[in-house]
């Protein structure tokens, strides 16, 4: 099994899209633990309101079957350019860091903890 860790934002029906791309990876993925949801404003400085939250669970997927499903989980909420129903983004897997952009965002940094015990933030403060 390998350890992953989820990013996932909206800022279209925020609430229904983040609940329900939560539920569709419960289906594949297994022992999730979910953080809070967070509300941030658009980085790009659009007006626009992303809800986030981070997830932590264990798949068999390899880390490449598991970014094609997160980007077909976007395409089936609809997700366009303007319109972000759902950003699915593999952030971690085992202790391969995806997305080194997103790493330091606030968001990110403040949801970690809800996800992660103090040993593994500390082993990935160290991998770094």
């Amino acid at each position: 099994m390998h350890r992953v860790l989820i990013s996932l934002g909206s800022n279209c029906q925020q609430s229904v899209h983040i609940q329900w791309t939560s539920e569709r990876l419960c289906m594949v993925l297994q022992d999730v633990s979910f953080s809070r949801k967070l509300w941030t404003a658009d980085i790009k400085g659009s007006g626009h309101w992303y809800m986030n939250r981070l997830l932590k669970g264990y798949t068999t997927l390899t880390a490449s079957e598991l970014e094609v499903l997160l980007k077909q989980l976007e395409r089936e909420t609809g997700r366009d350019k303007g319109r972000v129903t759902i950003d699915a983004d593999l952030l971690l897997y085992d202790k391969e860091r995806f997305h080194l952009h997103d790493w330091p965002r606030t968001y990110v940094q403040q949801l970690l903890p809800d996800v992660m015990d103090e040993k593994s933030l500390s082993q990935l403060i160290k991998n770094k």
